[in-house]
């Protein structure tokens, strides 16, 4: 008998979603920064053993939209609640609220309603035992939540109960992806992913949330190194001077940690070439958008 559903995790920013689905699937999929909102499109990871077939929906954070590209962010979150069979819902127990807490489920209570709930309060390695006993009781009580589960994503503390109380609760169905497939999105995503996380790792302030990373090219080629084409999108002229740096220096670090983290993804060397351009203000570019994240 064979059971497979969809799992979306759901949380606030820099709750540790990406940290959880990747050590979930024991590989680095979503990619993962101290930085809030670092995701944005749903990614899939789809786990596949023996008789199970769980797949993941890495999903935005929770936060209240405030432009077009925020709202993009939101609608990717919202279509994950319908493919859902089961919600994971993972709480930060360092950036605890009750009072956020009970406006997610009051903002989000006709999505929750007839999914099966798991919470998970991560980050325990950072809080002091009591205190975490005593805000499961509170969510016990304030949210009648039957499951919370304690962990901690980045020491692969726990995971096993997740995984068990997941597993529990598939329904029983054929598998929607063959075994091999880990993921629904293409090379050249991740390519841009990456990239986009060497951008969150190296600059500071706004300019990584003012960053969009189109892949022009992804040429394979038998005898020489894949070619890769990417341009990267600022939203103001004085943003491209800090990007590329004096004397290019900052854009030559990019493409360097950038070339590093593809070639050991893709298990393969790479020629990557990057070009900075300017649009602006296109994240509020309804346009611009529908093209680029393909709505």
């Amino acid at each position: 008998m064979r059971k497979c559903g969809y799992v979306a995790i759901i949380g606030k920013p820099n709750a540790g979603k990406s940290t959880l689905m990747n050590a979930l699937l024991g590989c680095e999929l979503s990619i993962v920064n101290k930085k809030a909102q670092t995701t944005r499109n749903k990614i899939l990871g789809i786990f596949t053993e023996k008789n199970i077939q769980i797949v993941f929906i890495d999903t935005p954070g929770l936060f209240e939209p405030k432009y077009e590209l925020q709202k993009f962010m939101m609608s990717e979150l919202k279509s994950s609640f319908k493919e859902a069979d089961i919600i994971l819902h993972i709480i930060d127990v360092t950036e605890f609220s009750m009072r956020a807490l009970k406006d997610i489920e009051d903002r989000f209570a006709k999505e929750f309603k007839g999914k099966k709930r798991i919470v998970v309060l991560n980050k325990i390695d950072l809080e002091e035992q009591d205190d975490v006993k005593s805000k499961m009781v509170m969510l016990k009580e304030e949210f009648k939540f039957e499951t919370i589960i304690p962990i901690s994503a980045k020491e692969d503390f726990n995971l096993t109960e997740v995984q068990r109380e997941i597993t529990d609760n598939l329904p029983v169905s054929e598998f929607f992806f063959d075994d091999e497939i880990l993921t629904d999105k293409p090379e050249k995503f991740f390519v841009a992913e990456i990239i986009r996380q060497k951008i969150l790792d190296l600059y500071q302030d706004e300019v990584p949330y003012s960053v969009y990373v189109d892949i022009v090219e992804f040429i394979e080629r038998k005898d020489a190194k894949d070619y890769i084409n990417a341009e990267i999108v600022l939203e103001r002229e004085t943003q491209k001077i800090i990007f590329i740096g004096r004397n290019g220096d900052k854009i030559k670090m990019l493409g360097k940690f950038a070339r590093e983290g593809i070639e050991k993804f893709l298990k393969k060397e790479v020629y990557l070439k990057l070009f900075v351009k300017v649009r602006k203000d296109w994240r509020k570019d309804k346009k611009f958008l529908r093209e680029a994240y393909k709505q």
